[in-house]
């Protein structure tokens, strides 16, 4: 006769590196598969956050991308402390993400088309700017207009990084300036807002692309919900500052699932080609810093 086992009930937890719990439907994910699916839930869709490297490999034609400034560092200009130091909080992230700052940029190609591109990460201190994530925005920006190449950023970010203070706050300005040459003279620039994207960078170069396009269910505002709500002492909608609340007030074009995404940039980028407006005149990023 057959030993019959015990039954065993269902187990209250599962090995982080094995599987991942979806906050969207509460489904146990398995994380080969949500990875073979850009880490978009196959039950719900929800949309995971996702490190810079897997952004460009998922957008970017294989093998195309060159990636530019890889070694800049912030300074802690403020010795900034609070529950930790600034020092300590970089050191931490640079662990953890493996990259110098969270933002990433560089030149690369989608469907044979060269453009520049810049991608913040959000698991390097909440994707915030601070002095080098507006350098590199900048400087995606410059390299777009010195190439005639079209720009794509992909933001996912907290917003300005107050360990740098008002240093954090001119980035504002300055990535603004460099993307308004780059509009006088011609050169497309294409903005992907992942979740979230909020802040400083939701106030600066996130929203002033000629096409501005949104994961489903981002999370885009300026300041958070409770606080609006206390501002304006009135009860907000319902999926107020979410991607699809956005779409239908007209601050973003079109919201693209993560798979359609590469497609999607593809088109846009076809359609809107470079208006050759001869030789642009100096970069002007002095007068941005006064």
């Amino acid at each position: 006769m057959p030993l019959k086992l015990p039954f065993r009930a269902r187990r209250e937890s599962y090995p982080a590196d094995l599987w991942t719990q979806c906050p969207g439907c509460g489904q146990m994910l398995f994380n080969k598969h949500l990875d073979r699916d850009l880490r978009v839930c196959a039950a719900c869709g929800h949309h995971f956050r996702i490190v810079a490297r897997m952004r460009l490999a998922q957008l970017l034609d294989p093998g195309s991308f060159s990636e530019r400034d890889e070694g800049l560092s912030p300074v802690d200009s403020l010795s900034f402390v609070d529950a930790r130091s600034y020092a300590d909080r970089l050191e931490a992230a640079r662990t953890a993400t493996g990259l110098r700052d969270a933002a990433v940029w560089g030149f690369g190609a989608i469907a044979g088309r060269r453009l520049a591109i810049c991608v913040l990460d959000f698991g390097f201190m909440g994707g915030s700017m601070g002095s080098v994530v507006g350098e590199k925005v900048c400087r995606a920006a410059e390299g777009a207009l010195a190439e005639r190449v079209p720009l794509v950023i992909v933001s996912s970010s907290g917003g300005a990084r107050m360990q740098e203070g008002t240093l954090a706050l001119m980035q504002l300005v300055t990535t603004l300036g460099a993307l308004e040459r780059l509009r006088a003279a011609g050169v497309p620039y294409v903005s992907v807002l992942a979740d979230p994207t909020t802040g400083g960078v939701f106030a600066s170069f996130a929203v002033v692309g000629d096409v501005n396009l949104a994961e489903p269910n981002a999370l885009i505002g300026f300041a958070g919900a409770r606080v609006s709500a206390g501002t304006i002492a009135e009860e907000l909608p319902p999926g107020f500052q979410r991607a699809e609340f956005l779409l239908d007030h007209g601050f973003v074009d079109r919201i693209v699932p993560r798979a359609a995404l590469r497609d999607e940039l593809a088109a846009i980028l076809a359609y809107l080609e470079p208006v050759d407006s001869g030789p642009s005149a100096g970069n002007g990023r002095e007068a941005d810093r006064g």
